[in-house]
């Protein structure tokens, strides 16, 4: 018997621990050069990528995994997650139903299934805090899943997209105030950002105008006075935050950019004002395209939503892929960026086919996933590409995601942090 409860802990310590490792990869993708590499070698130790090499070298005393009729590249990003909930048509109910154990429990499935399918580190842009937790229980290695970069709870005004009272009947309503991120004024907007510091937040996340789930008529209108935002991200600027905006209306957009956000997510109203005001700040832009189609599929289904959510999720859904294209083409900076949770976790990759779909080449949808995203995320010393140093997280899928953008669906190797999670 101990003979066998040692066996099993070798296999488990091989598995969850870094260690030293030859990588044979049949291409590899250098994302900042734009280019793909045949017959390349990664060496890693401990967490560390130490070398990258022309051909296949000798593996020596290091673990060789042979990656040969793979396609490499860096750990994937998704700069818009959610992974605390997932969308199901008792959703608005759990409010009422769920304690933050069953949110805690169900977020350690998403986080693994979203590390499983090659996305390495996630910006969680909002949840009731059990995304902080899970943050720290993943660094802790007590669990598996991305790395996470989170907002803990999005701020917003009285009545706004994130107001977490929205649809309550009036005697639950109350006043939740800036503590729970519902603020007005400048005041209340700085001490909201001071106590996202105070909980643990990496970042903070507005939202800016009206959105299409919550319970509340507009979905685009501005929630947010340009001082107020001025506020949060001077006061974001002091604790080494950066600001997020959610945004489907133009005008919410525009006091956005001017006031210094370093994203725009969904931006699905955008007119050409917005896009030049954004290249001038250099702020980007986070699509979500995916939302979009699965927020208007599921309106589709009786019940689905609430009154009040339906109409907005069939007007605004379907225009997000468009006004992508749009930006793109006007050079607006793209960073990959999926909402996963407002559609079923572990579908992340789909971005990548509908960005392609509408004129973005396949070498640019993965930059936005690497390069772009660790530089929105303000992580490009230790991720975003496969470089000496780095920290190794790498993925490879089957076939050649350059020539056929279906590949990002089909991830058979997961390295994080040095780790291998998985290699089928």
């Amino acid at each position: 018997m101990k003979k066998f409860l040692a066996i099993i802990l070798i296999i488990i310590s091989n598995n969850l621990v870094a260690q030293k490792i030859t990588i044979h990869c049949g291409q590899l993708i250098d994302v900042k050069a734009g280019q793909v590499l045949k017959e390349m070698t990664i060496e890693v130790d401990g967490n560390k990528i130490i070398n990258i090499s022309k051909g296949y070298l000798a593996a020596g005393n290091s673990k060789l995994i042979n990656l040969k009729n793979k396609t490499v590249m860096p750990g994937l990003i998704d700069s818009h997650v959610h992974l605390e909930s997932e969308t199901n048509p008792n959703r608005y109910m759990e409010t009422f139903t769920y304690n933050p154990a069953d949110y805690a429990f169900q977020s350690v499935v998403f986080a693994e299934r979203t590390l499983m399918i090659g996305f390495t580190t996630v910006r969680d842009l909002g949840g009731s805090g059990v995304n902080i937790s899970l943050r720290n229980a993943i660094n802790k290695k007590l669990i598996k899943g991305p790395r996470i970069v989170t907002a803990g709870k999005s701020i917003a005004t009285t009545g706004g997209h994130a107001d977490p009272t929205n649809g309550y009947r009036r005697d639950l309503m109350g006043d939740p105030g800036a503590a729970a991120g519902v603020i007005n004024g400048d005041n209340e907007a700085r001490h909201a950002v001071r106590q996202r510091y105070k909980e643990g937040s990496d970042l903070i996340k507005i939202t800016a105008s009206g959105g299409v789930l919550s319970v509340a008529k507009s979905g685009e209108n501005p929630q947010f006075t340009e001082n107020e935002i001025r506020a949060i991200v001077e006061t974001a600027k002091d604790y080494g935050f950066k600001v997020a905006a959610h945004c489907h209306g133009a005008e919410a957009m525009k006091r956005a950019v001017r006031a210094g956000v370093h994203s725009i997510e969904h931006g699905t109203l955008m007119d050409e004002e917005v896009m030049k005001l954004m290249k001038e700040h250099g702020t980007y832009y986070v699509p979500t395209i995916t939302a979009g189609k699965a927020v208007a599929d599921s309106a589709k289904k009786p019940g689905y939503y609430p009154d009040l959510v339906t109409p907005k999720a069939l007007a605004i859904g379907p225009k997000i892929q468009n006004t992508f294209a749009r930006a793109y083409k006007e050079g607006v900076k793209i960073a990959f960026g999926t909402d996963a949770g407002v559609y079923a976790h572990g579908k992340n990759w789909l971005e990548f086919v509908y960005m392609h779909e509408v004129g973005m080449p396949a070498m640019e949808t993965i930059q936005s996933a690497t390069v772009s995203a660790a530089d929105l995320l303000g992580v490009t010393d230790i991720v975003g590409s496969i470089e000496k140093g780095k920290l190794a997280d790498i993925i490879a899928v089957d076939g050649d995601p350059i020539k056929e953008i279906q590949a990002m669906g089909r991830v058979r190797f997961v390295m994080k942090d040095g780790v291998v999670y998985k290699n089928e």
